[in-house]
């Protein structure tokens, strides 16, 4: 028998994580991740992140609908067993998948961090001071988002070395918000550089990668200088600045 949940893992060559699960486990996810992150301009200034949440979302409710790829898991169903129960079934299940960028992964790892401090504030509101911490723990949803966290990183631990993933962790998990106005288009031009390495220079070049994300450096500083400066000209939000950049048309997933 195989024992099957909601599980992530690393695609062959490292492009990014693979997310797989049966319609239950997808379609929960699904709504976790939807409901942390709240509705359109309830949190305004993380929006574009809350984007980008999204965009793991899209995957997840395209998966379900067969859009992506499937395959059939072992249940531990065989005939001894229907012809104890009396029953005739399936002896395997039906389960989905769906692959998102290294990178991509990763920022929304960190993201759901502070959207889940928000979604916590938000609920607390209407519950009594002394139930407030226990109220939030037992919350499913913040649940299912840790989950996919934790999941996330197993599959950074099996990506870089000790050392690396040590000091990964610590990036992966502030204790202090960070995604507030985040210039989004800096994740693609990361996505981008990620995907056109091999398997070799992506082990070598992911924490570095994400320290890039956090720490916001000069690359950064001049990026979000160039698309708010483009955005005022143009009179428009800054998610509606695209970066001259094209991902690559065939991934070696």
């Amino acid at each position: 028998m195989t024992d099957r949940m909601l599980t992530l893992q690393n695609t062959p060559n490292e492009a990014g994580i693979e997310i797989s699960g049966d319609f239950l486990d997808l379609d929960t996810l699904y709504m976790a991740l939807h409901t942390v992150v709240g509705d359109e301009g309830e949190f305004s200034q993380y929006e574009s992140a809350r984007l980008r949440v999204l965009s793991v979302c899209y995957d997840l409710r395209h998966a379900i609908m067969g859009d992506r790829e499937v395959v059939f898991i072992e249940n531990g169903m065989d005939e001894d067993k229907m012809k104890h129960l009396g029953i005739i079934t399936q002896e395997k299940n039906l389960y989905y998948k769906c692959a998102v960028y290294f990178p991509e992964a990763l920022f929304v790892t960190m993201a759901l961090n502070d959207f889940i401090r928000l979604y916590a504030k938000k609920k607390v509101k209407s519950v009594p001071f002394p139930l407030q911490d226990k109220h939030n723990l037992w919350d499913p949803f913040i649940a299912n988002v840790r989950l996919f966290q934790s999941e996330v990183v197993k599959c950074v631990k099996q990506t870089v070395t000790d050392a690396s993933f040590r000091r990964m962790l610590n990036l992966l998990h502030h204790d202090y918000p960070w995604m507030n106005g985040y210039i989004t288009q800096y994740l693609d031009m990361q996505n981008i550089r990620y995907l056109n390495m091999n398997k070799e220079e992506r082990r070598k070049a992911l924490p570095s990668m994400v320290k890039r994300l956090v720490e916001q450096g000069t690359e950064y500083r001049q990026m979000e200088r160039d698309i708010k400066d483009m955005a005022n000209e143009h009179n428009c939000s800054i998610d509606d600045i695209r970066l001259n950049l094209e991902y690559p048309e065939e991934i070696e997933w």
